[in-house]
């Protein structure tokens, strides 16, 4: 089996379209800055957002890039100023 890959979601898309992509990406990834997620997917969670958001967004002018990482591990991140979607690992 292999490991989930890490997805990096950034997207620009018209105002009246962006509440509903970043809704529907809050369903599956952390929000971790304006217009910007990560997270951890399976390849059947991956396929179906990159598939739904194509329903989501206009093609002709809005945008969406996805990084995928074999995993976390090959990530470095560097933040300068304030954290925002902090995963806390607190029970």
């Amino acid at each position: 089996m292999s490991a989930m890959p890490y997805v990096i979601v950034v997207y620009d898309v018209a105002p009246e379209r962006g509440q509903r992509v970043l809704d529907y990406l809050r369903r599956y990834l952390t929000w971790v800055q304006n217009s910007a997620l990560e997270g951890f997917l399976t390849e059947a969670q991956l396929a179906q957002v990159w598939q739904d958001l194509g329903g989501l967004i206009d093609v002709e002018r809005d945008s969406v890039y996805l990084y995928e990482l074999p995993s976390d591990r090959f990530l470095r991140r560097r933040v300068l100023g304030q954290l925002k979607g902090v995963q806390d690992n607190i029970l």
